[in-house]
């Protein structure tokens, strides 16, 4: 289970509720309700934080990587700044 530092988890915050964000596991989880009632959680792959809220995250992994890739090398479209 990767760890994240004290020092990173003091700046993170909760996407939806902007509250702070405490490791449980192989998850953040937000210290307050959402209006759902529920707590948010997070994901951490390769001990990197997903931050993305649930329904976004779930468009994210169906659009797959390979979709994005492939919009950004097609000529003729102007280069997104990033």
């Amino acid at each position: 289970m990767p760890k994240i530092s004290p020092e990173l988890l003091s700046v993170l915050r909760c996407p939806v509720t902007g509250s702070p964000l405490v490791q449980d596991g192989d998850e953040l989880v937000a210290t307050a309700a959402a209006e759902s009632g529920a707590k948010p959680r997070y994901a951490i792959e390769d001990g990197i934080p997903l931050l993305l809220p649930p329904e976004l995250l779930a468009a994210a992994a169906s659009a797959g990587s390979d979709q994005h890739d492939s919009a950004r090398h097609q000529p003729g479209q102007a280069a997104s700044a990033v």
